[in-house]
């Protein structure tokens, strides 16, 4: 993620402010130049610091302070109305929002739906809303537990169907999480690792299933076409091969080659933003000590555009050293609790190679 700076004051701005604390100015996203920008208001307008030739709305998210994000107003059309920002219109369900818990479960979905669509906006992916593509644009469904009068209860299974990601908001309530976390066995879960899952499964049919990259993806991950009920009983049953951490980025990677292609999907996604925020930062690792050669980096590139996989695993390796050790330091568990064996790092490349070859032809479909 991107450090940004007040065009008002120069203050260092992050992603989700809202407001500038140093010289007041209400701040704006604006999804099309990736730039936090401080705004003035203009009648029921706004006017970005950061682009004075264009005027804007705010998403109408953000009466909610569910999303800080601007929409450009189209030449000939200043009406001001409910309009939703180039993320939030892919909204399909929320839950019942007059509920408290509800509402203050889905503010942390939107926090990191808004991450996960910065990453996907910066590569120049292509995600359509259901009005582009109603059969397979992109939505998603907030659902809560719902409690029969019998006292069962109908439970809303995380997930993607042709488009749709679901997810059960319960995964917003950090307690209820970490305790699916630890019954689970996993070493990582979080909101924003959901969501990257996720979308890892809806480009798995754009990008692979409907591309020209079938047949290699199957050279790595596996046989798709292999039974997914099965492969999940016999997981949930048996759990994963003895010797899964030698293929696989997480046990449940081992499943099924949807669920291998959809997890490592997700640690590409944490690799590549996780590392812009260290080029934003001009971190530099310099380990002390004789053998430490091989733990040192710089992260002199940007993540998103350029770079070649050896040049991201070649930084990213010693930044998760650096970074579980400061976890460490502060009685936390492992910030990145992964290793990459070769098999990965090849999947990692397959996944990169897909990821540029669907920006390269977004670029030329433009030009």
């Amino acid at each position: 993620m991107k450090l940004f700076e007040c065009q008002s004051c120069g203050n260092m701005l992050h992603f989700d402010n809202t407001t500038c604390v140093e010289c007041g100015h209400r701040l704006g996203y604006i999804p099309d130049a990736f730039v936090v920008s401080a705004v003035e208001p203009v009648g029921d307008q706004w006017r970005a610091l950061a682009d004075p030739t264009r005027t804007f709305f705010f998403c109408t998210n953000a009466d909610s302070d569910a999303c800080n994000w601007l929409v450009p107003i189209e030449p000939g059309n200043a009406v001001a109305g409910p309009t939703l920002c180039a993320c939030c219109r892919h909204n399909k369900l929320v839950p019942d929002l007059s509920d408290p818990k509800h509402f203050a479960a889905w503010l942390a979905l939107e926090h990191a739906k808004h991450h996960l669509f910065y990453s996907l906006m910066r590569w120049k992916l292509p995600i359509p809303d259901r009005m582009e593509d109603p059969e397979g644009g992109l939505a998603f469904e907030f659902l809560a537990d719902v409690a029969k009068p019998d006292g069962r209860v109908d439970h809303v299974m995380t997930g993607h169907d042709n488009g749709i990601i679901t997810l059960n908001i319960s995964e917003a309530d950090d307690a209820e999480r970490e305790k699916l976390r630890v019954a689970m066995g996993e070493p990582y879960r979080t909101l924003l690792g959901h969501f990257r899952h996720e979308i890892g499964h809806y480009y798995w049919d754009h990008l692979v299933r409907d591309g020209q990259w079938l047949a290699r993806c199957r050279e790595l991950f596996g046989d798709d076409r292999e039974d997914y009920g099965e492969a999940l009983k016999r997981h949930y049953e048996n759990g994963a091969p003895a010797d899964w951490q030698n293929h696989f980025i997480s046990s449940y990677a081992s499943t099924h080659p949807w669920e291998d292609f959809a997890e490592t999907w997700a640690h590409y996604m944490h690799m590549v933003d996780a590392l812009e925020t260290a080029y934003a930062f001009g971190l530099v690792i310099r380990p002390k000590g004789k053998q430490s050669r091989e733990l040192q980096a710089s992260v002199g590139f940007d993540p998103y555009t350029s770079g070649s996989i050896e040049d991201l695993i070649k930084a990213w390796v010693p930044v998760t050293v650096a970074l579980n050790s400061l976890n460490r330091s502060m009685g936390q568990p492992d910030l990145y609790p992964f290793v990459l064996p070769e098999a990965v790092t090849a999947k990692l490349a397959f996944i990169h190679d897909v990821v540029r070859g669907a920006r390269a032809q977004e670029q030329r479909n433009a030009a």
